[in-house]
């Protein structure tokens, strides 16, 4: 699609507001520039080691750090230091990187809400401890003025403790509230609220009973519920935000035969625009000049690189490997296909927001149950008694007792211990209702490269090639950085053979790589290059001299545990299916070697986020797994969807779940896990639904002195953790 000629366009979201083009203008006039690098690859300290000692010995390079976390690196560096030069660096050592935008991308480098609520609990169990040791006195029988005192001191340490640890609470009953619904912090927060004002003004007339520590413990428990569920997630980022940071924040602009480099944001439709080797694409254009291969596989899937030459179309973040490309823009900002996948992502992702957890459906419940049966107290006890003050007391021991701890215990310390033993295995639950999802899940889409597939070519028929054949494709392959070349020369390596003696070795962008071996022209690469005939298995063709053209198969390398994996899903009732951008003929291939009934070639990123919401739109829950920028809107359009490490930040980022490691065989055992995981969420319930069946009616009879209503939270509180321990 043609955009309208303008000047100044956005390329991404946050660029509207201009912070990263205005950074990046400015950059020449500050002393150091910030530099963001994706690094996907990276898995252990020994990584982290390695890459910051590699960018801290980089010339111009004044510090580097790496945050394993969101596996990124964060340079400061002189203005002249490229972003391109430092991926290239590091890939050179064996890891992968792709430039980030810096200003695209939120400060979400510490986890600010983790440790907020990690505060909010150590205050409020250290200020329950103090309240209980009084309140241990005024239970051994201190009383008048001893008693008062004692109270009075509690309510000074309540009161700010209340006021500062329950605002989580507060504020999410509040939200609730205004939008004319209830939820579980609704009685949470009236029970915490009615118990301070029920002690203070007992308290000020010389009662017996206050609930300043029942108040406390209540808040202590519940925060520690949260944090709980809080720690089952990784840090909350958008994978809309994550792939607008994936654009290119800079172009080369050629004018009058002059290349200026510009921010990427001051490029508009008709600008040429010069991409080197390795480089990513910044907008969506057309060839204009030069012949190189493009590697499109993070965003279509294809395994293959695929010609490019004059006319051709290009889309943005597909990357350049072998020859210059000079691009005239056709589209840029927010036309680009790459922030249209970006926005496909933003839509899915809160299509998936409206999912109900367990937790939630037991709040439209138990809240309005809760505060009838409190409201009946009240009223009973003030017609028995016509005394407020009485009526009001036992009002507040009903929802004090009432088990909104175990209630809010049920859910995040079962995902935690059901979490910990998934980990163990190799998966790190991010999403905290990513295994209630997973529970329900009858269907599972699999992508086909860097999924099912290490993405990486194989040799097949290395062994059936002549010494002399195998020595001069070696000695080709070793002047290209072409995927196959590179895994053509790693094979032979590996099987004992040395590169023959080759001449004048030059790579012709598109085609192969040439030279002279004994006075003979020699070619590896494309069919068409060297007169061969087409076959449908991936490969490269030697041609020597005169001979006949010799062909060297791949295929892509299977994944780890792919065939178990399917196995123990389909043994599981489940239905699986293949979906990938890749060739018809080699996804039918694969669907045939794994056993998989059902497929879907050449699909396009909105092809297979359709496919998945067609699924669902049936009834379907689906367990989406991918791990490629043409895989996010899926991913976040599935009902949950589980990414392999090794993929690209983004994906994983709208990922549920993520897979450590290379295996994927732990994904038949995470369905299994998840299903046990919320057998024993129910069981939960019903042990709180049984402790209310017998510490109402004692509440409600006035019997549940604030000692009683401080015993009874921990022992329900107590009960339900343990149970959720038996996951592990």
């Amino acid at each position: 699609m043609t955009a309208t000629m303008r000047p100044n366009l956005s390329a991404c979201p946050a660029c509207s507001a201009a912070p990263a083009a205005e950074a990046l203008a400015d950059a020449a006039e500050q002393k150091d520039v910030r530099i963001a690098l994706s690094l996907p690859t990276i898995h252990c300290a020994a990584c982290i080691v390695a890459v910051e000692k590699a960018l801290n010995d980089y010339p111009g390079v004044e510090s580097a750090r790496v945050n394993l976390t969101l596996k990124r690196a964060t340079i400061e560096a002189d203005p002249e230091v490229m972003p391109n030069d430092l991926a290239k660096m590091l890939e050179d050592i064996g890891y992968e990187a792709y430039e980030l935008d810096p200003g695209t991308l939120s400060a979400t480098e510490t986890d600010k809400a983790g440790r907020e609520l990690l505060m909010r609990l150590a205050v409020a169990g250290f200020a329950s401890m103090n309240v209980m040791l009084l309140s241990v006195s005024v239970w051994s029988g201190a009383a008048d003025a001893t008693r008062d005192m004692f109270h009075w001191i509690s309510a000074a340490i309540t009161l700010p403790t209340i006021a500062f640890s329950g605002q989580p609470f507060f504020r999410h009953a509040w939200t609730a509230l205004r939008a004319g619904r209830l939820n579980m912090d609704v009685p949470i927060t009236l029970a915490i609220l009615l118990a301070v004002f029920t002690s203070l003004w007992e308290t000020s007339l010389s009662g017996e009973h206050a609930y300043f520590d029942a108040a406390l413990a209540l808040t202590f428990f519940l925060l520690a519920g949260r944090y709980l569920d809080h720690r089952t997630r990784a840090i909350a980022r958008s994978a809309a935000e994550e792939l607008a940071a994936l654009e290119v924040p800079r172009a080369i602009l050629m004018v009058d035969g002059e290349e200026h480099q510009v921010p990427v944001a001051q490029v508009v439709v008709g600008d040429l625009v010069l991409v080197r080797p390795g480089g990513r694409m910044p907008v969506d254009g057309e060839i204009f000049e030069g012949h190189s291969e493009i590697d499109r596989s993070l965003l279509t899937g294809e395994t293959l690189p695929v010609y490019g030459g004059p006319g051709q179309g290009v889309s943005a973040g597909e990357v350049n490997l072998t020859g210059p490309l000079v691009i005239r823009a056709t589209a840029v900002g927010e036309e680009t296909s790459l922030h249209r996948m970006a926005d496909l992502v933003a839509i899915a992702e809160s299509g998936r927001s409206r999912y109900t957890s367990l937790a939630d459906s037991a709040a439209k419940l138990y809240a309005p149950g809760v505060h009838i049966l409190s409201a009946l107290a009240f009223v009973g006890w003030y017609l028995y008694t016509w005394d407020v003050r009485t009526a009001l007391n036992i009002a507040a021991a009903v929802l004090i007792i009432t088990c909104p701890c175990a209630l809010g215990l049920a859910v995040p310390a079962v995902t935690t211990a059901a979490s910990g033993r998934l980990f163990r295995k190799g998966m790190l639950i991010k999403h905290s209702t990513a295994l209630e999802r997973l529970a329900q899940v009858d269907t599972v889409v699999f992508d086909k490269t860097g999924t099912l597939t290490s993405g990486t070519p194989e040799v097949m028929n290395l062994d059936q090639v002549s010494t002399r054949d195998v020595q001069i494709a070696m000695a080709l392959a070793q002047g290209s950085s072409h995927p196959l070349s590179v895994s053509l020369v790693a094979a032979a390596r590996d099987a004992g053979f040395e590169p023959a003696e080759v001449e004048e070795i030059t790579e012709v962008p598109g085609y192969g790589t040439k030279g002279t071996w004994q006075g003979r022209e020699v070619r590896l690469g494309r069919a068409t290059w060297v007169n061969a005939p087409s076959i449908s298995r991936t490969a490269a063709w030697l041609k020597v001299g005169d001979e006949d053209s010799q062909a060297f198969e791949f295929t892509d390398r299977l994944r780890e545990g792919a065939e178990q994996a399917i196995a123990a899903l389909k043994e599981a009732g489940k239905e699986v299916y293949l979906m990938s951008g890749d060739t018809t003929a080699a996804v039918e291939a694969m669907a045939a070697r794994l056993g998989i009934p059902h497929w879907m070639a050449e699909a396009l990123p909105a092809d297979k986020a359709a496919r998945v919401q067609d699924m669902a739109e049936d009834g379907r829950k689906v367990l989406m797994v991918g791990d490629g920028l043409n895989d996010t809107a899926a991913l976040a359009a599935a009902h949950v969807s589980i990414s392999p490490a090794s993929a690209l930040d983004a994906a994983r980022v709208a990922s549920d779940i993520v897979l450590l490691g290379g295996d994927l065989s732990p994904i038949g055992d995470a369905v299994s896990t998840a299903q046990s995981a919320i057998r024993r969420i129910r069981e939960n319930f019903r042990i709180a639904t049984l402790y209310n069946v017998i510490a109402v009616p004692l509440a409600v009879a006035g019997l549940a002195t604030p000692l009683i209503a401080a015993l009874a939270m921990s022992a329900s509180s107590i009960t339900v953790s343990l149970n959720a321990l038996r996951l592990r």
